[in-house]
């Protein structure tokens, strides 16, 4: 939440009021990434569930653009439900990767967190408005309708589900673990 009455208002509390801007407009002209979430969602199989977008060419993880004021796991849950229709409370941090902007994107700061396995009887419900369907498959099967800096970071993730860890990468590179 972006104002005091969330579930961060015990914090706002704490910091008193918000800070003046002693150079008015400053924060206006200052830059702004877009911020990004998504699931890393798996079957008991190991393979991934992507979603297949009806606004780009290239498959991608249930999730989508952080809102103003919203925290990337809320984000994450959010988006979850209203691509796929499932309530879903983000695991683990896996990967925080930066990616340049390109195109029409702005570069962006993108979360994958541990979306877990998924139960073989739950019902995936694709949006209509943003989704032409969804495709469990293994990364590799995955890699020809993924961008290479994409199946980067989703391979990241995966090895982070493995390796316990949360990964620092830029453009899907690994820096470092977090």
């Amino acid at each position: 939440m972006s104002d005091s009455t969330g579930p961060y208002a015990a914090d706002f509390e704490l910091d008193g009021p918000p800070e003046a801007e002693f150079n008015p407009g400053i924060a206006r002209r200052m830059a702004h990434k877009t911020v990004a979430a998504g699931a890393l969602i798996r079957d008991p199989a190991g393979r991934l569930l992507f979603v297949v977008p009806n606004y780009k060419p290239f498959l991608d993880i249930p999730g989508g653009i952080v809102e103003p004021g919203e925290s990337p796991s809320a984000a994450c849950a959010r988006e979850v439900a209203e691509e796929i229709g499932l309530e879903l409370t983000p695991g683990r941090l896996l990967v925080v990767d930066w990616t340049p902007g390109r195109g029409p994107w702005s570069d962006q700061v993108q979360f994958v967190f541990d979306g877990g396995v998924l139960d073989p009887a739950a019902v995936i419900r694709p949006a209509a408005n943003e989704l032409t369907g969804f495709r469990w498959a293994t990364l590799e099967e995955a890699r020809p309708d993924l961008r290479p800096s994409v199946h980067r970071r989703f391979a990241l993730a995966s090895r982070a589900i493995s390796a316990g860890q949360t990964f620092h990468a830029e453009f899907g590179h690994l820096l470092s673990p977090a």
